[in-house]
């Protein structure tokens, strides 16, 4: 997959989310205590205030929940890619659960609310931490 822009902020990786951005699934946070799932991740769980998660693995589908069409280049290295598509994907597993990423090989007029997608990675090495940050994005299922 090819990445619109070297040298890009990367996520700090940190013990809450290194299993959602390095493993190329997509892995929640469940709260040890009452199984509340919290995404994005946080030390403290909202339910109960929990402090020990484990991480859920579910399936990377879902549907499109919401979605903007970016065609002001927020950087100047994204000139050439302008438009693109931004989706929040509700996960078929835990609908409440929603994704953020985008929206790949579908042209903007055929985004839609309620599209089947399903998750892909754009793998990109992180040459301080010597790991490879995988992120989300979304194809048509």
């Amino acid at each position: 997959m090819t990445r619109y822009m070297d040298g890009w902020m990367l996520p700090a990786l940190d013990e809450s989310n290194r299993d959602f951005f390095t493993r190329a699934k997509i892995v929640v946070r469940e709260c040890a205590a009452c199984g509340t799932i919290q995404h994005p991740p946080e030390d403290l769980c909202h339910a109960c205030g929990g402090y020990e998660f484990g991480g859920r693995e579910v399936a990377g589908v879902g549907t499109v929940y919401s979605h903007t069409v970016v065609e002001h280049p927020v950087h100047p290295d994204l000139s050439a890619h302008v438009p693109y598509t931004v989706v929040l994907v509700s996960l078929d597993e835990l609908p409440d659960v929603r994704i953020v990423g985008n929206l790949l090989e579908t042209a903007t007029d055929d985004v839609r609310v309620g599209l089947p997608v399903r998750a892909v990675w754009e793998e990109i090495p992180d040459a301080e931490t010597e790991e490879t940050i995988r992120l989300p994005q979304w194809v048509p299922a």
